[in-house]
């Protein structure tokens, strides 16, 4: 705080004193407008922060994970054509999280955490997983104890039908069954499918 004024002198904030001295607000209604201003600032930075972040175009939650459409798609620099192709993702159904929005352009990271930008009609909402652990069992019910299907060795792409806290219900060649998350990349630790 510094103080201000003659004779009886009162604290003023800085953000007051920098504002009056300045000469664009003068008095109460100069305090007024002030107080006015941090609060349109900090209320839209408060709501924000509350709530997931969603994306400019779709209002879909961002990050989000969705799969490749198409066999092959060109991932670019930027968002637009004339961006340089940095490489080519060729397996349809792979997992990948779009992390941004721009126009009919994602920025999308994929299970390396390497990102680029693809147009959105190359993607789906379909969500699909990664193995990341060099093998992953495929139970009958979300129960190691329980029967096992098969298994899925690390790369190969998994459907997601449903997940609880721990499992996730999969299909992948004709083959169903329940898998524990932690070995996949495609879900989040906590997120439930239905």
């Amino acid at each position: 705080m510094i103080t201000q004024g003659v004779g009886g002198e009162r604290p003023v904030s800085r953000l007051e004193s920098v504002m009056v001295n300045s000469g664009r607000f003068s008095g109460m209604q100069g305090l007024f407008r002030a107080v006015l201003l941090c609060l349109l600032v900090a209320i839209p930075a408060s709501v924000s922060a509350e709530g997931p972040k969603r994306g400019s175009v779709t209002n879909l939650p961002l990050p989000r994970f969705v799969s490749l459409k198409s066999d092959k798609a060109n991932v670019r620099r930027g968002p637009s054509l004339s961006h340089r192709i940095d490489w080519v993702f060729v397996r349809r159904g792979y997992p990948l999280e779009v992390i941004a929005e721009y126009g009919h352009w994602r920025r999308v990271r994929d299970v390396e955490g390497a990102t680029g930008w693809l147009h959105y009609s190359l993607i789906t909402g379909a969500r699909t997983a990664l193995v990341t652990a060099e093998n992953v069992d495929l139970f009958s019910r979300p129960d190691p104890a329980s029967r096992l299907n098969a298994q899925a060795e690390k790369n190969v792409i998994l459907r997601l039908l449903e997940c609880n806290v721990s499992w996730c219900k999969v299909t992948a060649d004709g083959q169903k069954g329940w898998v524990l998350k932690d070995g996949l990349w495609g879900v989040r630790p906590d997120e439930v499918l239905e």
